[in-house]
């Protein structure tokens, strides 16, 4: 009877579903809210390259050419709509060719030991008088040239799961695209002869 007393209380399994969903709730809310954040990030950096490549397109009528801050304030609006807090970083790197970005300007290695130096010759394509890894341009409004558009959008998660797994708080998305504007007018090339240093 004392042995059928004590085994009673055992056998009793009213409050069992509570005690098992307490201990699978944090779990669950976890993996939920990290899908969500996941998911979140996924479409943001989605939507920025999508208005980047709108802007691009637009970068290439001659209106839009000569004036580069309408079109950072088009893909600002853009992507205020999805990340309203996003910081944006906006360049633009002009290149003769497609061919040509992210270059380094020729010079002739009569050392070989690959770098510009000890009075070699390069071409100066960029017009600065001095050798640069990367023949860009500053200028982004030449006809037919090919510009490289890069914007880069810094925006809090939307989801407080960045501190209870350690990741940073800040998320940081890159978008460029390169699209040659419109032939309006005559390309130029002020490409010249240098010595490098």
């Amino acid at each position: 009877m004392i042995l059928r007393t004590l085994a009673s209380p055992m056998r009793d399994e009213r409050g069992v579903t509570v005690a098992e969903f307490a201990l699978i709730a944090p779990v669950m809310v976890l993996t939920l809210v990290g899908m969500f954040d996941l998911s979140y990030n996924m479409y943001a950096k989605t939507m920025i390259e999508g208005a980047v490549l709108d802007a691009a397109r637009d970068s290439t009528i001659e209106s839009y050419a000569n004036n580069p801050a309408a079109l950072d304030a088009n893909v600002t609006d853009m992507i205020n709509d999805i990340v309203p807090d996003a910081a944006l970083t906006f360049s633009r790197s002009a290149y003769t060719n497609y061919s040509d970005v992210g270059q380094a300007e020729e010079f002739s290695d009569t050392n070989n030991d690959g770098s510009c130096n000890n009075n070699e010759v390069f071409v100066d394509v960029n017009g600065n008088g001095l050798w640069d890894a990367d023949r860009s341009q500053d200028n982004s409004s030449g006809a037919r040239d090919a510009v490289l558009y890069e914007v880069s959008a810094t925006y809090d998660r939307a989801f407080p799961l960045a501190r209870l797994i350690n990741l940073e708080q800040e998320v940081t998305v890159q978008a460029k695209t390169v699209l040659r504007n419109q032939p309006f007018n005559f390309q130029e090339i002020a490409a010249k002869t240098e010595n490098c240093v």
